[in-house]
């Protein structure tokens, strides 16, 4: 067992499939950027394709290309690329490459022709996030290259899509305004003579909560994790995935007015006793939560004491005989429901959100998977 562990539960990634391809009443896209938002793209893939997700979604090629070669056959879309993206390496991984413009398209048409194979391809509208895709004034030009290469050959129609910037408002006009928008695209392409076979709008928020937006399929990110979106509107049913544990590394005896760890921003008010754990900023424990944050420890919570440093923090267990010995594992966050803080805690504490926090664990991190069955649904 290693000093800082990562416990992933792919049985819970196979449940939140479920729950997202039901509430949305789709197919359902994994997305398992960053590698699997700090979980393990390839295990989280094979996990969520084994439960039923439809195909798996990435940011970059690189990505992609990494779980083509741990073996996942299954569609897997990019969308995200650079002018330095090796698209003949997408094409001849049978990776699909979403365009985002005219460039973007020739330069994939060029490696086909390249490879000798057409490309798979999609199409990303920006259709009010301002971000990245075809604006509405590029869109026509965009849509009449895809026809162009279509008929030439060197590329295979598929996919296409939008990003909501409103999703996590679930009642926005302009999550609705944007599926419309996208809409209009798909009849473009299809009076073009390039209908689109799979189209998708909605992200986790909205394939949770807006099933009049999905389409042929959601892309689930955060919720395939088990992490609401939308906390306020509660868990819907989500499992969270990812334990995060660290070993203790020395217990000691501290007395009153004692500083701990770098400019005393913790003095002892007590004698009392301490745990180093061997886990810090480097391994994903945000600095900013020095002092703020609390572990389980043997069943017991107990509070951080002073900053949290590099490779270590320290835990205040308190005057007494606790029964907190070195080796024992303090339980940093997990699903909440032994006591333990959750990524979501922290994610207040911290200012931030849980998507950084889960994506932000890393280091010497050691991921360990458990496994357990799991009804396999597919996708109405």
């Amino acid at each position: 067992m290693a000093a800082v562990e990562a416990v992933v539960d792919l049985g819970a990634i196979a449940h939140n499939v479920g729950v997202v391809g039901d509430r949305a009443r789709s197919g359902v896209m994994a997305v398992v950027k960053a590698d699997g938002y700090g979980h393990g793209a390839t295990q989280v893939a094979r996990a969520a394709l084994a439960a039923g997700a439809a195909e798996i979604g990435v940011a970059t090629v690189d990505e992609a290309l990494v779980l083509r070669r741990d073996g996942v056959s299954a569609p897997i879309v990019a969308w995200l690329h650079t002018p330095t993206t090796d698209f003949a390496a997408a094409v001849a991984a049978d990776v699909e490459v979403v365009v985002s413009s005219v460039r973007q398209l020739s330069a994939v048409a060029a490696a086909a022709e390249s490879v000798g194979t057409a490309a798979t391809i999609g199409v990303k509208v920006d259709t009010g996030l301002g971000r990245g895709g075809a604006g509405l004034p590029e869109w026509p030009q965009l849509c009449g290259g895809v026809a162009t290469c279509v008929a030439s050959g060197s590329v295979v129609m598929r996919t296409a899509m939008t990003h909501l910037a409103r999703g996590d408002e679930p009642d926005h006009p302009l999550n609705t305004r944007q599926a419309a928008h996208l809409d209009d695209c798909v009849s473009d392409l299809r009076r073009a003579g390039t209908p689109a076979q799979v189209v998708h709008v909605s992200n986790s928020a909205a394939a949770l909560t807006r099933p009049d937006l999905s389409r042929d399929l959601v892309r689930a990110g955060i919720a395939i994790y088990g992490r609401t979106p939308l906390p306020q509107l509660g868990d819907f049913g989500l499992e969270p995935a990812m334990t995060l544990t660290a070993e203790i590394a020395l217990v000691k005896k501290i007395s009153a007015g004692q500083g701990v760890s770098y400019n005393h921003m913790w003095i002892a008010p007590r004698d009392t006793t301490i745990a180093v754990v061997a886990c810090g900023y480097a391994d994903g424990i945000p600095r900013v939560l020095s002092d703020g944050f609390a572990v389980m420890i043997g069943g017991r919570r107990f509070p951080s004491a002073g900053r949290v440093c590099m490779d270590q923090f320290v835990v205040d267990l308190g005057p007494g005989a606790t029964g907190v010995t070195e080796g024992d594992r303090a339980v940093l966050f997990g699903s909440g429901i032994t006591g333990e803080q959750t990524a979501a805690d922290w994610a207040r504490a911290a200012g931030t959100i849980d998507y950084e926090i889960l994506s932000g664990v890393r280091g010497r991190t050691v991921r360990r998977y458990l496994s357990r069955p799991s009804v396999s649904r597919q996708a109405s």
